[in-house]
């Protein structure tokens, strides 16, 4: 495994499992297998209504706590509550959460990272940081934070390499944070004849190509599956190690095409929205 080490001194693996639209079930059985096959960064949400089954299998997997990178995020409607962190802490059952982010810049978000810096203090957190910003959001709470973020999840891939957005992030030591690593599933991106030409000189799938091409830019990966063997191959991206070359015709993928797109009618009905954090399995 490798480490980025973020702006407080915390390590956080560079790679682990995202439990994005997985049940309570699939997440349990996703975190446990990958638990088992050598992942400590697990990655959750308030809003994918599966905190308690990620808690569970944290427990059965029979990892010690301390080893293992938790990190969940907190939703828009929970923002100006003051328990918020405490409840998501009891979901989990944990007494401490390794990264907590504000999952959208919707609803009252400086007032949801203020409770995440009193968390954050308190000891309850290890590192803080945001989701789904973009670089005037952020530089929004730079402003006023006591606690600077540590690191910012975000869409990144070959298509979206978000560079311009890395140059502002590196200025302010922000480590990025990747979802949709492989591009929503976008064949078109997998199945790039680059990735399949470098797949077969190292013996790697297209998707571990892309997976490794992030690992060496910087952006710390969270593939999200059920599959046991993909988790598994997933994982699989630390005895390899692409070249300048490969790295730069990589680099000269980017589209700036991302597959997913924020409005403000969709962050007005996220500060809405109340996930039935308290129903789940």
């Amino acid at each position: 495994m490798e480490y980025a080490t973020l702006n407080n001194g915390v390590k956080m693996p560079m790679a682990g499992i995202g439990t994005f639209l997985l049940t309570p079930d699939e997440a349990e059985a996703s975190v446990l297998s990958a638990l088992g096959c050598g992942y400590r960064l697990i990655d959750t949400a308030n809003a994918y209504v599966n905190e308690k089954a990620v808690g569970r299998a944290i427990k059965k997997s029979g990892v010690d706590r301390k080893d293992i990178f938790l990190e969940t995020k907190l939703w828009p409607s929970f923002y100006e509550q003051a328990d918020a962190v405490d409840k998501t802490l009891e979901r989990l059952g944990t007494d401490y959460i390794d990264l907590l982010l504000i999952h959208q810049p919707a609803g009252n978000y400086i007032a949801g990272y203020q409770l995440m810096e009193k968390a954050y203090k308190e000891g309850k957190v290890k590192a803080i940081g945001l989701s789904n910003f973009t670089p005037k959001q952020i530089q929004e709470i730079l402003d006023v934070c006591e606690v600077k973020p540590a690191v910012l999840q975000t869409e990144v891939h070959p298509y979206s390499q978000e560079k311009e957005l890395k140059a502002f992030l590196s200025d302010e030591g922000i480590v990025i944070q990747a979802w949709y690593p492989l591009g929503h599933g976008d064949k078109a991106l997998i199945q790039e004849p680059l990735f399949t030409q470098l797949g077969k000189k190292y013996g790697k799938s297209n998707a571990q190509i892309i997976l490794r091409w992030h690992i060496q830019s910087g952006n710390i990966v969270i593939p999200g599956s059920k599959n046991p063997e993909h988790i598994k191959a997933n994982l699989d991206l630390f005895d390899f190690a692409l070249t300048d070359q490969e790295m730069a015709e990589i680099n000269a993928m980017d589209k700036k095409q991302r597959y997913y797109h924020s409005t403000p009618g969709m962050l007005k009905k996220y500060a809405e929205i109340v996930p039935d954090v308290d129903g789940q399995k």
